[in-house]
């Protein structure tokens, strides 16, 4: 397995090391160690792109597998934070409704011999939902030191937190109809 592969990996196993510091409410700074290791998890994703691209170690396991490293982190953030009420369940339906088509297109690709690599726009809506995560942990950490004084501010800022995943979802449909559409022969060939 090459450095890119391994990076993949390390990024799914990361996931469950989050959820557990960002649902362990009684670890101290439980938010900025959940915080921590989705900025690394993150930070893996750019890195193994950039050395499988850079030393030519693109393989078929990357193509398929980083994606869905990409959505077990991405999915398992948003669930959890629909269950401490910082998000709504409508956008967790929509981002893991399109991730469930966008896999179902790469599986029939696959039987066909081709394997649908991200494209453009599933990297914008990656790296907006990534963002969007972030700055949720962002507005967590605050959370925990803000005093009342803050009030105002804590409301602006889930105002923003609100805004970034609905735009982060809609960047979600948008990538998810662009496979689609580019992807078209595949379906057709599937009936």
């Amino acid at each position: 397995m090459n450095t890119p592969n391994k990076l993949t990996v390390l990024r799914i196993c990361l996931v469950p090391i989050f959820v557990l510091f960002l649902l362990w409410t009684n670890l101290p700074y439980h938010y900025i160690w959940a915080l921590l290791v989705f900025a690394a998890a993150s930070v893996t994703d750019a890195i193994d792109g950039h050395l499988a691209r850079k030393h030519h170690l693109i393989t078929d396991f990357g193509k398929f597998l980083d994606p869905l490293a990409d959505k077990i982190l991405v999915v398992s953030a948003l669930i959890c934070f629909v269950e401490m009420d910082l998000c709504s369940a409508v956008v967790v339906v929509i981002v893991i409704a399109r991730e469930f088509l966008v896999s179902a297109l790469r599986l029939v690709a696959v039987g066909d011999g081709n394997v649908i690599a991200a494209s453009i726009w599933g990297k914008v809506k990656t790296i907006s939902q990534m963002i969007a995560v972030i700055y949720v942990l962002l507005y967590c950490v605050a959370g925990t030191f803000a005093t009342s004084s803050w009030d105002f501010a804590m409301a602006i800022g889930k105002w923003i937190a609100e805004i970034l995943l609905w735009g982060s979802t809609v960047l979600t449909i948008i990538s998810g109809a662009d496979y689609l559409w580019k992807n078209r022969s595949c379906i057709n060939s599937a009936k």
